[in-house]
Order: structure tokens, then sequence, then C-alpha cells
């Protein structure tokens, strides 16, 4: 009787798992490509005015392209083309880097799979409707009655009624999608190979409120609201063991939002 040969093979390698730094970056890097997609566009406009009238000096021209750039509808397009672009970027980055975890439903998997059932879209339709007034009471409550509005309601507000529509479009689908990517996804797998659940939940979803302020003009009294609707979505991607539901509450939380905004208009 012979014995079996012995492997000598190595021991295939462990999927590549994101860490806190990671995701950090990555976030990160999210905010600052918005940021650089205004100044390329800046930059290209003064070029383009220089060639338009030469006679122009370079502060002139600059000084005409900031007109043009603080006009809403130039505002609404640099988002309407900008951030699919950019969501596709880090789309391909996360995929590139981290391809295993892809689908994984648990973390630090990142859940772009199908929920355990189908009443988490259920349940995600429900966050995404009630999460808004109430989240809006409880702002008000702390602002004491002054006004609490986000960048894109603005840009929807002053944007001409041809661009309100795509604009709704990206807001309500591009940004949560990657945002949803990055939080609940990259950043909760990265926390929760340190911490616990409360832990993990805790920090993804201050960190979120937190990232948002400066689209909110740093009005401390909005960070509640954001920090709660963050929760609300880290729960449903860990119970439903997916991401979609916390990306479709996210779409109707924007999408609630921007109804009651053209609503009021």
């Amino acid at each position: 009787m012979t014995a079996a040969p012995m492997s000598t093979g190595a021991s295939p390698p462990l999927p590549r798992t994101p860490n806190v730094l990671h995701a950090l970056g990555l976030i990160l890097l999210y905010f600052l490509l918005q940021l650089t997609a205004g100044a390329l566009v800046s930059f290209g406009g003064g070029i383009v005015e220089r060639l338009r009238h030469p006679m122009l000096s370079r502060a002139d021209a600059h000084e005409r392209v900031m007109d043009i750039m603080q006009q809403p509808d130039s505002n609404a397009l640099l988002v309407i083309v900008a951030l699919p672009l950019i969501a596709l970027l880090m789309f391909w980055l996360v995929q590139r880097a981290w391809p295993a975890r892809w689908t994984q439903p648990e973390p630090p998997g990142f859940g772009l799979n199908g929920p355990r059932s189908a009443r988490w879209y259920l349940l995600a339709l429900l966050v995404g409707l009630v999460m808004p007034p109430l989240g809006g009471m409880l702002t008000q409550w702390l602002a004491h009655g002054h006004e609490v509005t986000q960048n894109v309601e603005e840009l929807s507000r002053h944007a001409s009624i041809p661009l309100r529509l795509p604009l709704a479009i990206v807001a309500v689908t591009v940004g949560p999608m990657i945002e949803e990517l990055l939080f609940r996804g990259v950043l909760l797998s990265a926390l929760m190979r340190r911490l616990g659940v409360n832990g993990s939940v805790a920090i993804c979803a201050v960190l979120f409120g937190v990232v948002h302020l400066s689209g909110l003009g740093f009005q401390w009294y909005a960070l509640p609201n954001l920090i709660l609707l963050a929760a609300a979505l880290c729960w449903l991607r860990l119970k439903s063991a997916s991401l979609w539901p916390a990306i479709l509450a996210h779409g109707v939380f924007n999408l609630f939002a921007l109804v009651a905004l053209f609503a009021a208009a």
C-alpha cells in the first residue's frame, strides 16, 4: 500500500481586504476629485476665454470664468457630467483592488449581491420615506428655526427647469451608489476588521455626517440627522447582507428631499 504523495504547493493567498487607511483614502479621493473637477473646468475655461479674446489679461479671463462658474446652471452641469465620471473611476478602483470582496455578502465583503430576502427592499423604502421627516424635525428642533439647505438642493432650486431632471437623477442614483460603496461597503468592512459592530457603525455614521457638513455650510445642527440616517443605512447593510437596500434607502431619502423642494418652489 503506497502512501499518498504529500502536497508541496503553497496555500493560495487570502483575498485582499481593505484596512481603515485604504477606506479613508478612497473617501478623501472621492471628495478631492469633486473639487478637482471644478478647478479643471475653471482652468480650461480660462484657456478658452484667452483664445477667444486674445486681448484679455489672465486676470480678466479668470474673472469671466468665475462669473460663469457661479451661475446655477453651470454648477448643475458640472455635477451632472462630473459626478458619474468620478463614480465610475471609484467603482473601478474598488473592484480592481478587492475583486473577491465585491459580491461577498458579509463584511469584509462589500455586499454587491442580492439581499437575504426581497422584504429588505420594502424596509429600505420605508427607511427612505421615514427618515426625511424624522430627521427634518430633529434638525429644525436643534436649529431653532434657522433654514438648513444642502448644496444639491440649492443647485436644484436655482437651476433651470431642463437641468432639474438630470440633476435629480444623478442625486438619486449615482450619489447614493458611490457613497454607499465607500461608506457602508469599504469603510464599514475595514472598521469591522478591528472593532465590534456597534463601534464600527458609530464611527462610520459620524464620519458620514462630518464629511457632508461642508455641503451644509458647516451647520452643526444638521449633523444628528446625517448620523441617524447613516446608522439606519448601516443597519440595512448588515441585516440584509447586501448593500442594495442601503443604496435604495439613500436614493429614496434624496428623492424625498428633492420632491419636497420642488413642491415648495
